[in-house]
Parts: structure tokens; C-alpha cells; sequence
């Protein structure tokens, strides 16, 4: 099994909503590219990206 660490994209900033409520959403950094980096420093090869603007459009 693997475990993979993710990152949620709201307006291109890293966020995390509670239950999947978009109007909770809380900005955790401001560059996705800064928290994959320092994912990567820690010896992480693998991530998984989620952009959820393109998961809520219809």
C-alpha cells in the first residue's frame, strides 16, 4: 500500500475544505509549487494534485 500526500487547489492556492464544503475552504499557502517542493525535500516522489475548481464545474 501507498500512501500519497495531496494537495487541494482552489484559485491556484493550496486549501482544504471540511467535508467537501467549498464555502469552508481554508487557504493553507499560496503557492502549490512551495508545498510540492518541500514534499519533494522530504523524500517524497510521488504526489497527488487535486484541482477542485475543474472538480466543481459542470
Amino acid at each position: 500500500m501507498r500512501i500519497l500526500p495531496a494537495i487541494d487547489i482552489i484559485e491556484g492556492k493550496c486549501v482544504r475544505l471540511s467535508k467537501g464544503d467549498y464555502t469552508t475552504k481554508k487557504i493553507y499557502n499560496e503557492s502549490p509549487l512551495e508545498v510540492a517542493k518541500a514534499f519533494e525535500a522530504h523524500g517524497i516522489q510521488h504526489l497527488h494534485l487535486v484541482d477542485l475548481d475543474g472538480a466543481k464545474s459542470k
